[in-house]
């Protein structure tokens, strides 16, 4: 019995998914398909792939590896074949992205539909996740990430900086008496990001010749994992919150946030285009990135019409 390629193909995607039927989910096959797929490689090769409960699926020692490798194999061969379609006059092919939600739901999204207008041969598939997903072993071309970039392999191209605020309603300014420096906002209510240690976001712009950053230990009241549920949350006079300008902007000017110390700078953070290293990255991808960096090139748009500038 010989292995097939759809075979190898169903096997990576049951690894990728966690499972059968999430697989099965994404490939629109039925789940008895995909199984036999699977068992269909492993008679084929000989071994075990697969370890399977009643609860779960996961691979072997021999499948894992076995996964890794045929990772690497197929993108030496989507290379080649992005290779050769890189030659024809139009882009084509499948654009997979992932972002952080807020900023792609309030930002992002337009860009990338103006994208896809002007190149219809594409496909776009967009998954919106604030969390870190791994690129060199997964599926996306394109992650948009927003922060400070740990040291990795992965391509990265700055296209922005993200200036963040403290603010608050002004209902929450009337009743309490805001802070008159830094070390006060420790006495407030505050609102904090579950995705990230709360000293990592209540850092300000060092003041010289001390260049480290200046930390506030804060009490966080309410914690949320999503940044427009923390404005709503400030915009309901319920304490203090740090926000990055494209989710605080358009509430600063009409009226429904204030900002708190503006003569303080948060840490201001970065947004990059980041992507896997490979010979050969594909012209759609580049194409893309080079569209993100020009709509960003004069800086940050939300900006626009706020007191201290736009940021570059």
């Amino acid at each position: 019995m010989t292995w097939r390629f759809d075979d190898v193909q169903t096997f990576l995607k049951v690894v990728e998914a966690g499972g059968v039927t999430a697989a099965a989910a994404e490939l629109k096959l039925s789940k008895s398909v995909v199984s036999k797929r699977v068992s269909d490689l492993e008679d084929a090769l000989g071994v075990a792939l697969l370890r399977r409960s009643t609860r779960s699926v996961s691979p072997t020692e021999q499948g894992l590896l076995f996964y890794e490798q045929m990772r690497q194999a197929l993108r030496a061969i989507e290379s080649a074949v992005e290779g050769v379609m890189d030659r024809a006059d139009s882009l084509k092919g499948r654009l997979h992205i992932t972002a952080p939600m807020s900023f792609a739901t309030l930002h992002l999204g337009p860009m990338l539909a103006d994208f896809a207008a002007l190149h219809p041969g594409l496909q776009f598939a967009v998954d919106l996740d604030d969390r870190m997903l791994d690129l060199v072993g997964g599926s996306h071309d394109l992650a948009i990430r927003i922060g400070r970039l740990p040291d990795s392999s992965l391509i990265a191209r700055k296209l922005c900086l993200s200036r963040r605020v403290v603010c608050c309603s002004p209902d929450y300014a009337r009743r309490r008496p805001l802070p008159a420096s830094i070390a006060e906002i420790a006495a407030h209510d505050c609102i904090d990001y579950a995705n990230a240690h709360a000293s990592q976001l209540w850092q300000f712009l060092p003041v010289p010749p001390d260049m480290r950053p200046r930390t506030v230990a804060t009490r966080s009241r309410l914690v949320a994992n999503n940044g427009e549920v923390m404005r709503d949350f400030a915009i309901a006079g319920l304490g203090l919150a740090i926000l990055p300008l494209f989710l605080a902007a358009d509430a600063i000017k009409a009226g429904r946030l204030v900002q708190v110390l503006p003569e303080e700078s948060p840490l201001p953070d970065t947004i990059y285009a980041v992507y896997p290293p490979t010979r050969h990255v594909p012209q759609r991808v580049r194409a893309l990135v080079d569209y993100l960096g020009q709509r960003l090139a004069n800086g940050a748009p939300w900006e626009r019409g706020l007191a201290g500038g736009e940021a570059g």
